[in-house]
């Protein structure tokens, strides 16, 4: 069932778990995140980011999760979310569409023009009770890309972010604190950092590029202030494995529904693996 995403993130902190935020990007995606859900009981994030935007359309993929949602992940919260929205006007498409949080992400601006363009977009999605992701520092890397280094993985710095708090009010908070998107073997997550960003913003932290991280530094995350995370590459690499495996098999299928099908639970197989390591499994029994 779809719900707004403060209910989902509220339960969490309560009982002292984290909740997973899941790319999209397909139909068979989203069934694979809506039904590892319900087999493991778990409330979940399902989230798409502009790109996906352009290629299903806004108005079909927010019916589709409402309805996935509704239809397929019984008596499960699923709230739908906008992430890394880079323009006011994108994020302003989905606060009119329906969804209960969105991103918005300048990052990559000076900080004071980051709080502006921030604070604009609170100000729209407060009157209709819109939770608002803000960011500070930029999250590098690129979402689907595997193996390698990066040259530089910038980190985020505690005054700014306390700034950035302090004039925006945002609703949840992500930092550049290691992570990347895609998966890199120098990923790593700045506990310190992570912690001392809690004690002094008391924010809902939301760690972006997860899917680069191993199970045991995202457990420490979670003990750590870690409220919400994101997993991007994980799935198209599960979905995309599943995909090329099935038509090398198959190359004189001509019915892409028989391709296409293995996807589903292929990206359903990783999705609870996280929810497990997450600890949101069961939690909505």
């Amino acid at each position: 069932m779809l719900v707004h995403i403060k209910d989902i993130v509220n339960d969490a902190r309560k009982k002292k778990y984290a909740i997973g935020a899941f790319n999209v990007h397909t139909l068979e995606t989203i069934l694979g995140v809506a039904r590892a859900a319900y087999k493991a009981k778990s409330p979940a994030i399902i989230q798409v980011s502009e790109s996906a935007i352009k290629y299903m359309g806004l108005k079909p993929i927010t019916h589709i999760v409402s309805t996935v949602a509704k239809n397929i992940a019984l008596g499960v919260p699923i709230a739908l979310h906008l992430d890394h929205g880079k323009s006011f006007e994108s994020v302003t498409e989905c606060i009119n569409a329906g969804f209960s949080s969105v991103h918005i992400d300048v990052s990559h601006l000076p900080l004071d023009e980051n709080i502006a363009l921030t604070n604009q977009v609170i100000k729209l999605a407060s009157k209709k009770g819109i939770w608002v992701q803000g960011e500070v520092g930029p999250i590098v890397g690129g979402h689907g890309n595997i193996n390698g280094r990066l040259k530089e993985i910038p980190i985020a710095n505690i005054d700014e972010v306390i700034k950035f708090v302090k004039y925006t009010k945002v609703n949840t908070l992500s930092v550049a604190i290691g992570t990347a998107h895609g998966a890199y073997e120098n990923e790593y997550i700045d506990m310190p950092l992570l912690r001392e960003i809690k004690r002094k913003t008391k924010k809902i932290f939301v760690l972006h590029g997860a899917s680069g991280i191993k199970d045991s530094m995202i457990k420490k995350a979670i003990r750590g202030g870690a409220d919400i995370i994101n997993i991007g590459t994980d799935i198209k690499v599960a979905f995309c494995r599943a995909l090329i495996d099935n038509c090398f098999k198959n190359k004189n299928e001509t019915d892409p529904r028989n391709l296409l099908s293995p996807t589903i639970p292929a990206v359903e197989k990783i999705v609870l693996k996280k929810m497990k390591i997450f600890g949101s499994a069961g939690m909505s029994k």
